[in-house]
């Protein structure tokens, strides 16, 4: 082990490059390397080289965590023996190397990939590939949105024709990447039943009056759960379960199976995660919202009055993405941490009152308290990373859950 700096010469002379997602494309030592022709390869390329079992590799700009952790439960829940990993982190899985050594061996491991790992596959052949949605994200390192989709596209490019693809039909960006692609295409839609189009399919899963269905030609439509068996928040969480049913079913689920385990499917830390009611205001926790997508669902998904808070680490999106999304059901913005003041600048035109707050967290918190009245949901969603405050957004969303049950705590004693 070499530590403190990069010895190109004998990273060049190694048999295999594995490179840490962390480390940019435009790193000097890649660029060294690149200069003497040294490829290399991501970490769960590698792992895949000495996995055995069938891959369902899940990504997307959002919601591929629980959509990952919630086709692996649905596939236990069925019976079927699934490890999940990859880059869910969070305590919810190892990395994808962690599972090449599972003894027994998985019937299905299911990988979280992120775009950073998808960059760098070369032989990676997923059994099923499931795409949950495209938006912007990681543009403090992308140059382009085009580019960050060009890495997500490497799951396609992975694929083969016996790959089975799980689709996003309500995204028009998801269902182009797809086009013309290889294997069987299933989709999922929130808009009623999923049918062929001018893009055909072979099925999927959709939502019609309050029920999860999934349907196949060679085996008609059948019900699968009532969207009120799900116990996460928000509408978006049921476009997420419903990509996983259909990734679950084309993983090896046994058909009928699945419902069983909708409802003892706990909601995931740091996505929208209830975290507490201190004076008649709910206290949500989306610390997982780093990107402005993903903060816009997140209000999009909630019923009544929001207080927002919205800031740390600036990715270089555009917060005004957000004013859409906050007509009608945000009453205040709290605008913290490095990003805070383009934050509150960028929305600073709405018809919402923004405060900005330059203390530590614990002043941000209670800024956003103060202006929260009963019946509020005060919003942890920052559309932005947590790095200028917190190690990684699950430091910075137990924070938030800690403050709550101090709030708690203080309310009881009061």
């Amino acid at each position: 082990m070499r530590l403190g700096g990069h010895d190109v010469g004998t990273i060049a002379a190694a048999d295999t490059v594995v490179v840490s997602p962390g480390i940019p494309p435009g790193a000097p030592v890649l660029a060294a390397l690149r200069a003497r022709g040294v490829g290399w390869v991501s970490e769960p390329e590698f792992a895949s080289r000495f996995i055995a079992s069938p891959l369902t590799v899940v990504t997307g700009t959002n919601g591929k965590t629980t959509t990952a952790a919630l086709c692996a439960h649905l596939l236990c829940a069925g019976g079927v023996n699934a490890a999940l990993g990859g880059n869910i982190g969070g305590g919810l899985g190892p990395p994808a190397s962690a599972l090449a050594g599972v003894d027994p061996v998985p019937d299905r491991v299911v990988l979280e990939l992120s775009s950073f790992q998808l960059a760098d596959i070369r032989d990676l052949t997923p059994d099923v590939g499931v795409m949950t949605n495209l938006g912007v994200d990681h543009m403090d390192r992308y140059a382009t949105v085009e580019a960050y989709h060009r890495d997500k596209r490497r799951l396609f490019e992975a694929g083969d024709e016996r790959t089975t693809w799980v689709l996003n039909a309500d995204d028009a960006a998801v269902m182009a990447m797809a086009r013309g692609r290889s294997g069987t295409h299933l989709a999922f839609s929130l808009q009623g039943e999923v049918d062929g189009g001018a893009f055909p399919v072979d099925g999927g899963a959709f939502l019609a009056d309050g029920v999860l269905y999934f349907s196949r030609a060679s085996e008609g439509t059948r019900q699968v759960a009532r969207a009120d068996d799900l116990r996460l928040l928000g509408r978006h969480n049921l476009a997420n379960a419903l990509a996983a049913i259909a990734a679950a079913a084309a993983s090896g689920a046994p058909r009928g199976r699945e419902a069983a385990g909708f409802g003892d499917f706990a909601p995931l830390p740091h996505r929208l995660e209830p975290v507490g009611t201190v004076q008649g205001v709910r206290w949500v926790n989306d610390s997982k919202a780093t990107n402005v997508a993903a903060a816009a669902s997140a209000l999009g998904s909630l019923e009544g009055s929001i207080v927002l808070l919205a800031g740390g680490t600036d990715k270089g999106e555009d917060f005004r993405g957000l004013l859409p999304a906050m007509g009608g059901r945000v009453r205040a913005v709290v605008a913290y941490g490095a990003a805070g003041g383009r934050v509150a600048a960028e929305l600073a035109g709405g018809v919402v009152p923004v405060t900005r707050v330059n203390g530590p967290f614990e002043e941000v918190v209670a800024a956003a308290r103060a202006l929260a009245r009963p019946g509020d949901t005060l919003l942890l969603a920052p559309a932005c990373s947590s790095f200028d405050m917190f190690e990684n957004y699950q430091q910075r969303g137990d924070a938030f859950r800690a403050l709550a049950g101090a709030a708690r705590v203080g309310e009881g004693e009061g």
